[in-house]
């Protein structure tokens, strides 16, 4: 398709240049290896690697011990947890050994207990004894008075007189 002069899109139209660039080819030059001088380290640039590999140190074993000690928080946690569903299943334990007490102590069971394994019988009537008890009241009142004489020497009496007043 001809290019007329005018455009449809709404993209501007690339200018191409008037001219070529030329490409320049280079040659790479082949270094030979030249042998390595020994590098001398001055003190202060073996302090400051030798501060720093301290510092990596530190830095490890501070976290290490954050490590160590994150560990240790979770198994107690864990034991926790574990000691809370013992103590749950223990509550329930025990609040069903009070529930089958309260139906053991029912009337009907005892009775019925009584009979299955005791082979105990209701009372009949002919089994009923009478007892007759005077109507004398055996209670001693309160309104007597209880005299204890006391055999005591007259050296323990006067004791008592002086320690008494």
């Amino acid at each position: 398709m001809a290019r007329s002069g005018y455009q449809y899109t709404t993209n501007p139209r690339k200018l191409e240049p008037d001219y070529k660039p030329q490409k320049q080819k280079r040659k790479l030059k082949v270094v030979e290896d030249v042998p390595r001088q020994k590098v001398q380290i001055s003190k202060e640039q073996k302090k400051k690697q030798m501060k720093m590999t301290l510092f990596v140190i530190a830095i490890f074993g501070v976290l290490l011990t954050i490590s160590y000690r994150n560990s240790q928080i979770n198994e107690k946690f864990t034991e926790m947890q574990n000691l809370k569903q013992e103590l749950a299943s223990l509550q329930k334990e025990n609040e069903q050994t009070k529930v089958s007490i309260q139906n053991g102590l029912n009337l009907t069971n005892i009775e019925k207990l009584a009979k299955e394994k005791l082979g105990m019988q209701k009372l009949t009537n002919k089994q009923t004894v009478y007892v007759s008890l005077p109507k004398k009241d055996y209670v001693e009142s309160a309104s007597e008075e209880v005299v204890i004489e006391d055999n005591e020497n007259w050296f323990q009496k006067f004791v008592d007189k002086i320690f008494n007043r």
